[in-house]
Parts: C-alpha cells; sequence; structure tokens
C-alpha cells in the first residue's frame, strides 16, 4: 500500500517548495504544487534515512548512493511510526534519528560526505550544506569563501559563507585550505567553460528574449552568445521542452521552460522562445567517441546527427537535459493544425492546447498547467460576432483571457475541454442564465451543455414559433387605427353618470362645464397614448384561442423527465415547496449522463414528430382558417355599437337648451305665462326626442338646422301666448320680447357650440 502526504516542502535551490510526496514500493515521487516538476527517487539508490526534529515541524533526511542529499518537512510526530514501519517492510531499511547541535557554536569541524558538507560540533550536526548550490569557491591565507546560486524566489537567501581555517602543525602536510577547495569543487556546480562544447548552434533566431544568440550546449550547462548579452543557463533550472508548429506551416517553435529564470537587469525570462525556419538543415559531429557516447547517452545521441535543425537541437537537449519533449498532438484546429490565434492583453499570439495543459506563444509566454485551473468559460467578444473570448480561471484566482478567437475554432476547442474533463463556467454575459453543470457530454450530440449554442437554437426555435402564429391568425391587438375612436366611446359609456352630472353642472353655471370638458379631454389623451405605446422587446399580447382542435405542442426531453420524476423529488425531500421542485429537477437533469438522458431524447424527437404530423393535418383540415374567419368578424361586431353611442353625447345639448329658456322667463308674473312655458318646455323636450331619432341617420348640418327650426317655434308660441295679455301691460310686453329675442340668441350660441 502507497504513503500519500499532502502539504509537504521539499528543499530546491534554497527554497522551501510546497508540494505532494508520495511513497511507492519502487520510488520516492515528490511533485511541485507551483512548477508541477515530478522528482523521482529510485528505491534501490537510497542508501539511509533518517528522522529529524526541525523548528515546529518533523522533516526526513534520505542520502542517495550517489552522494546526494534530499530533505523534506511538514510531517507530525504521529507520522514517524507510520513511516518508519513503511521503510522497515518495503524498503528493508531502518530510519534512525538524527539529532541536531543546539550550543550555537561557530567553531567545529568539517566532514565531506559525497556532496554534503557537514559541521559537526562535537558528535552532533549543527547544519550542512549542499554543495550543488555552490556557484564559486576562492581561497586565501587561512580563509575559505563559498558563493551560492541566487534564487529570485526566497525572500531571503545566503549569499556566501567563510571558513577559517587553522595552518597545518607539521610542514610535510598538505595545505588544509587548498585541501578544503578542492574537496568544494568536485561537488560545486560552478559554471566555467573548460573544454570544448558538445554542440555548436550559430545565429539562431530568440524571440524571448530577443536577438540573434550561438547557443553552446555543454555537459553541465548551455549558453546564449549574443551581442550585447550573455547567458549561462545551468542544465538543473531546465524544466521541460516543448516543440509547436506555427499556424503557417512553415516556421516552428523550440521553447525550454526555465526554474529559476535567467535575469537581465530587473526582466525575467522564465521561456526561451526560439523560432525555426522548417526548412532549415544542419548537421554536427558531438566531440566523443562511440563508446563514450553509448556509456553516457545509451543510444539516444550518435556520433554524427543531421537534419532540419530544430530536431536536432531538441535531440541534444533532450539527452543532455534528460527531460521529455512536448508536442500538442491530438488537437487540430479548423486550420489544420495545432496553433490557435488569439490575443492576450495587447499582443497577439497563439494558444496551443497540451495533453495536460495549454500554452500560449509568445509575449508573453504562459503556461497553464491542468491541475491549476479552476475552470475555464466561453465569452462573447465585445460586439463582434465573428469571434469570442476564452477566459481560463486559477485556483489561486488569475484569470487569463484569450480574446479574438476565431468562431470557427469553437467547436474543436469546445471538444477538447469536455475531453480533458474541465469544468465549464459561463459568468453570465447575457440576461438568460449559462449553463453551469458538470456534465461533459459530446457537443456532436444534441444535449450538449453548450449555453452559447442552446441560447439561439432556443432564441431561433421562438421566431419559428411567432411566424407560425401570426400566419394563422392576427393577434395584434396594440395596434389598431379603427378601433380607438370605439375605445373612447366605451370610455363614455362605462360611466353614463358623466352626462347626467355635466347636465346638472350646466344648470349652475358654464365655468363647471367647460372645466368638466377639459378633464374629459385629458382622460382621452391618457388613453389614447396608452394605448398606442408599445415596446419593442416585448412580445405582444395574444388573446387566448378557442379551442378548435389545434394539437399540443411536443414536451423537450427534460419536461418528460421531470413529468416521470416529479413524484420521486416530492418523496425525497419532503415539504419542499413547488419552485424549489422544479430547482431540484434541474440540478438532477444536469447531472445525468448522455446515456441516461438518450431515452427520454428519442421520445422528445418521436412526439415532436407526432406534432408536426397532426399540425400538418389540422392545416389542411382548414381549422386555423375558421379560427381567423371568426377573429375577424367578432372585431367587426364590436365596432358597431361604439359607432351609435358616440353620436348620442352631443345631441343631449338640446335638453340644456329648453332649460335655459325656461329659466332666463322667471320674471314675468302671468299664470298664463307659466302655463305657456310649460308647453314650451314639453314641446322642445318632444322635438328633441324627435332629433335623437333622426340622429342616426343624417349629419352634422341637419342637427343645426333642427335647432334654428325649433328656435323660431318656440319664438311664435311665446307671441301667441302675448297676445292674450292686457294690453296695460304693453310697455312689460315689449320688455320682454327684447328680453326673448336675446336669450334666443344666446340658446342658438350654445347650440353650436355643442355640435
Amino acid at each position: 500500500m502507497d504513503l500519500e502526504f499532502q502539504d509537504v516542502r521539499a528543499e530546491v535551490k534554497g527554497i522551501m517548495c510546497t508540494g505532494r510526496l508520495k511513497f511507492t514500493e519502487q520510488n520516492i515521487v515528490f511533485k511541485n504544487v507551483k512548477t508541477g516538476k515530478v522528482e523521482q527517487l529510485t528505491s534501490s539508490d537510497i542508501e539511509f534515512v533518517n528522522w529529524q526534529k526541525l523548528v515546529g515541524t518533523c522533516g526526513i533526511r534520505i542520502f542517495l548512493k550517489n552522494g546526494n542529499l534530499h530533505r523534506y518537512s511538514g510531517f507530525n510526530e504521529s507520522d514517524q511510526d507510520k513511516i518508519a514501519k513503511y521503510f522497515k517492510n518495503t524498503y528493508r531499511l531502518d530510519m534512525l534519528e538524527k539529532e541536531l547541535a543546539i550550543k550555537g557554536w561557530n567553531w567545529g569541524s568539517t566532514k565531506f560526505n559525497g556532496s554534503i558538507l557537514s559541521f559537526d560540533i562535537g558528535n552532533l550536526t549543527a547544519f550542512e550544506i549542499p554543495l550543488n548550490n555552490v556557484s564559486q569557491c576562492t581561497t586565501g591565507k587561512n580563509e575559505v569563501t563559498l558563493e551560492f546560486h541566487q534564487n529570485d524566489e526566497t525572500p531571503v537567501s545566503l549569499c556566501e559563507m567563510r571558513f577559517h581555517i587553522p595552518s597545518a602543525e607539521l610542514a610535510g602536510d598538505q595545505d588544509p585550505v587548498d585541501a578544503f577547495h578542492d574537496q568544494v569543487m568536485k561537488q560545486a556546480s560552478v559554471i566555467s567553460i573548460s573544454g570544448d562544447a558538445i554542440a555548436i548552434f550559430r545565429e539562431m533566431q530568440c524571440l524571448t528574449p530577443r536577438g540573434r544568440y550561438d547557443i553552446k550546449v555543454f555537459q553541465t550547462f548551455f549558453q546564449l552568445h549574443g551581442k550585447t548579452f550573455d547567458y549561462k543557463i545551468p542544465m538543473t533550472t531546465v524544466l521541460r521542452l516543448f516543440i509547436l508548429p506555427h499556424k503557417d506551416g512553415r516556421q516552428i517553435f523550440f521553447v525550454v521552460s526555465l526554474d529559476p529564470p535567467i535575469k537581465q537587469g530587473q526582466t525575467r525570462y522564465h521561456y526561451l522562445v526560439l523560432l525555426f525556419n522548417m526548412e532549415e538543415e544542419t548537421s554536427i559531429e558531438l566531440p566523443f567517441t562511440d563508446e563514450e557516447i553509448e556509456a553516457k547517452y545509451a543510444g539516444k545521441l550518435t556520433k554524427e546527427i543531421s537534419g532540419p535543425t530544430y530536431e536536432v537541437l531538441a535531440q541534444v537537449m533532450k539527452a543532455i537535459v534528460n527531460r521529455k519533449i512536448t508536442t500538442p498532438a491530438s488537437f487540430k484546429g479548423h486550420s489544420g493544425t495545432s496553433a490557435i490565434g488569439c490575443s492576450y492583453k495587447a499582443a497577439a499570439g497563439y494558444v496551443y492546447p497540451l495533453e495536460r495543459g495549454f500554452i500560449y506563444i509568445h509575449k508573453p509566454p504562459i503556461h497553464i498547467r491542468f491541475e491549476e485551473i479552476s475552470s475555464v468559460n466561453f465569452a462573447r467578444g465585445g460586439g463582434s460576432t465573428r469571434s469570442f473570448d476564452f477566459e481560463i480561471e486559477l485556483k489561486n484566482g488569475v484569470i487569463h483571457t484569450f480574446s479574438s478567437i476565431e468562431k470557427e475554432e469553437y467547436g474543436s476547442l469546445y471538444d477538447f475541454i469536455n475531453a480533458k474533463k474541465l469544468r465549464v463556467k459561463n459568468t453570465g454575459k447575457s440576461d438568460k442564465p449559462a449553463y453551469t453543470g458538470d456534465d461533459y457530454g459530446d457537443s456532436d450530440k444534441e444535449a450538449e451543455p453548450d449555453a452559447y449554442l442552446a441560447r439561439v437554437k432556443r432564441e431561433g426555435q421562438e421566431r419559428d414559433e411567432d411566424d407560425d402564429d401570426d400566419s394563422d391568425e392576427s393577434t395584434d391587438e396594440d395596434f389598431n387605427p379603427e378601433g380607438q375612436e370605439s375605445d373612447v366611446a366605451e370610455e363614455f359609456d362605462s360611466n353614463p353618470s358623466t352626462t347626467e352630472s355635466e347636465s346638472g353642472n350646466e344648470e349652475g353655471g358654464g365655468g363647471d362645464k367647460k372645466k368638466e370638458r377639459k378633464e374629459k379631454k385629458k382622460k382621452d389623451k391618457k388613453t389614447k397614448s396608452a394605448k398606442t405605446i408599445s415596446e419593442k422587446p416585448r412580445k405582444s399580447k395574444k388573446s387566448k384561442k378557442p379551442d378548435d382542435g389545434r394539437p399540443k405542442r411536443a414536451a423537450t426531453a427534460y419536461m418528460i423527465w421531470f413529468n416521470e420524476a416529479r413524484e420521486e423529488i416530492k418523496s425525497d425531500n419532503p415539504g419542499i415547496s413547488f419552485v424549489d421542485i422544479a430547482k431540484k429537477g434541474g440540478e438532477l437533469w444536469k447531472k445525468m449522463s448522455t446515456s441516461e438522458k438518450s431515452k427520454y431524447e428519442e421520445k422528445a424527437a418521436k412526439s415532436k414528430e407526432e406534432y408536426i404530423e397532426a399540425m400538418k393535418e389540422f392545416k389542411e383540415s382548414g381549422g386555423g382558417a375558421e379560427s381567423s374567419k371568426d377573429s375577424k368578424e367578432s372585431k367587426k361586431s364590436s365596432k358597431k355599437p361604439s359607432s351609435q353611442k358616440k353620436v348620442t353625447t352631443p345631441v343631449k345639448s338640446g335638453s340644456f337648451i329648453s332649460k335655459e329658456f325656461i329659466e332666463s322667463d322667471d320674471d314675468s308674473s302671468s299664470d298664463d305665462k307659466s302655463k305657456n312655458k310649460k308647453k314650451s318646455k314639453k314641446k322642445s323636450s318632444d322635438d328633441s326626442s324627435d332629433d335623437t331619432k333622426s340622429s342616426k341617420a343624417i349629419k352634422s348640418k341637419k342637427t343645426k338646422d333642427d335647432s334654428s327650426k325649433s328656435k323660431r317655434e318656440r319664438a311664435s308660441s311665446d307671441g301667441s301666448s302675448e297676445e292674450d295679455r292686457s294690453k296695460s301691460m304693453k310697455k312689460k310686453k315689449s320688455d320682454s320680447e327684447d328680453d326673448d329675442v336675446d336669450e334666443s340668441s344666446g340658446s342658438a350660441s350654445d347650440v353650436s357650440d355643442s355640435d
């Protein structure tokens, strides 16, 4: 059984790197969480192992037979027995506890054991120095100075250390300073150009750092020699090698990932990006014999190597660095290459989907491993329908956005995401909710979790349904220019007390009558404006269709499943609300696999075919045409009573005239006069009723003639009544006639106003 520990820290170039440590029967594997670099120790190479108590934690010290030391920390004291038992049973090694000196003395004895310099105080070790971290060693009279490689990731790092060595008492012995220096230099990783280079490549085009450099490959490092800058890069800092074809098919990228990076001033270069032409070829001859090549590289290299320049360089680097070369073999985009053209920030470049991550070339180069990715998102481009954005969100919260990707690349990229089981998350660029489920199906099938494509299909289906409904019957009630007058007439009919109150107010005076007219006009304007305004995004209101035998629409696959699973959801979740049942059903549907959904999709497809056939038969039988005829006839019938009601309102003004005429003759004191006034009132009311009957067939001009005729009749009736009065009241008679003339002229003007 394997042992695995999380959050274990390993010492790498002066910094404690967090990762995962796993013990297996064959080897011990440590994987760096930050860089993803995997370091393996073969179990047969382990010489001994120790348990150490460190500050606030415990650690394991593994010493190999080749003299290298590997130290891991981050264990608990309770893990000691478990790890010791595993080493005993699996590797046949006893894990002894190694104590450290805590006296704090700065004098003691030094001991060299492989690549480890140990400083001991008494019988205990105070500290240990891995000599492969030493970059330079210099000597003085009685002093040796050690300089160390600097790691930019460390907040505090050790630059140098000096040892004072007393002179030897015996003259014949070797100088202890020189002996100390020789022991250090045997294991130190001092970058010094000594001997011939294994291979030299002249005038290579380098994109980062930009320029043309001569690449000289040595046993422990390789050198970039340019006109301005020189870089010496140890082979141990090389993490990965990439070969990436250019989109044009004529060029190719060779990328070297470095940790720690090289520096030029304050600029760090984590990647070396070299650009080669596919046609360029070269040949080199290695300065080794066939026996040496076979012993060192075990058939990975030959005495003479020829071919395309990038292949020769990759073959040499692969053999010396002992790293695999990563290529985007499986992914093919719309253009037939592995490159997807895009933009990152302000620079244009290419994204390459790899087997275990993504890499962007070239400004700046970015390598993203699948283990770092929290989710990916397909987003709409800024105002363009020909491109989209691809967002990658990391677990540490950083979001990389690759924009302006061609729309044709969408399908192949989405299939790649599904195949790698990455989580797709749409942040919601539109008003409708986006798909955020964990069901990864094939994008060629109908039940794909593709938010953008599903939304486009849904909108297209809605447009088709609207077109079908418009062709069957016209139900647009918002725009009806013929019915606007009837709407106003219905308003008067719905409140018949309005006209009665008008007549009452007119008895009091004409000021109230004008106010009421103004208020009515304002109401009419408000009702008309509310009727005619229609907002574009809203759908037109549709009246309920009569039950004319129209077939019901086909249910979707989700609705078929939901109807079957509704009772089961209720029983599994007692007391759940109606809204929560739908939400729960949506969550369960998203979690279902494509194989489980296929049964319901077949049912939905079958029901859709049946609906199409039924709809075709319904239209052939003329069902849709009859319903449209009925709706038109109902509209015509609704127009007729409104026109009749509209004409009745202005004619009632005739009764108002008679009342005003009666009130104007209250000054007379004769009883006969009052009787005649009642007769004239009755006669005028009869005339007004006759006018209302005739007003249905005649125009407004005729109503004016009738009103003038009624005035003459009233004037003659008044004249006949005045003849029976006494002659002694001639003076009053003339005065009353003048008043009658004035009142009749006033009433005529009122009639014209009412008309």
